[in-house]
């Protein structure tokens, strides 16, 4: 079997990526914390340990991006994060947004991603619960 370079590279860059995701990086929320009661709009802040935030369109070793989630689960490992309006992207490396919420009970998953929106996997991501009022 002759498989071409730029493919094989492809898949020891998405290998060597994933393998330093799992050496202890993690994902967590700075703001709100889990179980928060928070206004209709509210701010979110995203912190990362072990990695770097860099923006969209670079693959290099032990960077990505956040990206929020909304009343969802986190991304396989390798998925692209979709792009819809329960996943937002932060691909310009942004760490802090605002969002606005109907008022109820929701989940917020921050799922950290490769330069190419390529899910590091739950082992990446984090939830947590709040009360929107």
């Amino acid at each position: 079997m002759n498989i071409p370079r730029q493919i094989l590279f492809g898949i020891l860059t998405t290998t060597l990526l994933a393998a330093q995701a799992l050496a202890g990086g993690r994902v967590m929320f700075l703001e709100p914390v889990d179980g928060a009661t928070v206004a209709s709009e509210f701010t979110v802040r995203m912190g990362v340990e072990g990695m770097t935030v860099a923006p969209a369109g670079q693959l290099l070793e032990g960077t990505g991006h956040h990206h929020l989630i909304v009343d969802g689960k986190a991304v396989p490992k390798g998925s692209v994060v979709p792009a819809d309006a329960t996943h937002m992207h932060f691909g310009k490396g942004q760490t802090e947004t605002t969002l606005k919420l109907p008022p109820g009970k929701h989940t917020l998953t921050l799922q950290f991603a490769d330069g190419a929106h390529q899910s590091y996997g739950p082992e990446l991501s984090t939830t947590i619960a709040i009360e929107v009022k």
